[in-house]
């Protein structure tokens, strides 16, 4: 059973900073990212990234996120600046197995930005 641990998030003001870290100690993931959910809303992406490097990004995020990985130590990195109140939600990091392409979920990250 794949176990992805979390780590970061917070409480901030708006126009700060936080870093979503995950981890996933023995595995081999073809994709890994974050996800993201508001009350009251559906979970939705924030970033993605491959293990050759390629991005994805939502466009309420791009240029104020930034998605990084090290495939060596199986962890994802999300450094989140210029926060805004609306990216406040639980955060999830997500994983998808190299070969079996099995989705894994964190327990999840929150993130609270304050006005």
């Amino acid at each position: 059973q794949v176990q992805l641990v979390e780590s970061g998030g917070g409480l901030v003001q708006a126009g700060g900073s936080l870093r979503l870290s995950c981890t996933a100690p023995g595995s081999l993931f073809r994709t890994m990212g974050w996800y993201r959910q508001a009350p009251g809303k559906q979970r939705e992406l924030v970033a993605t990234i491959t293990n050759s490097g390629n991005t994805n990004y939502a466009d309420s995020v791009k240029g104020r996120f930034a998605i990084s990985r090290e495939n060596a130590e199986r962890m994802v990195t999300l450094q989140m600046n210029s926060l805004k109140p609306e990216d406040t939600a639980v955060y999830y990091c997500n994983a998808v197995t190299l070969f079996s392409s099995t989705m894994y979920w964190g327990q999840g990250a929150q993130v609270t930005v304050s006005s």
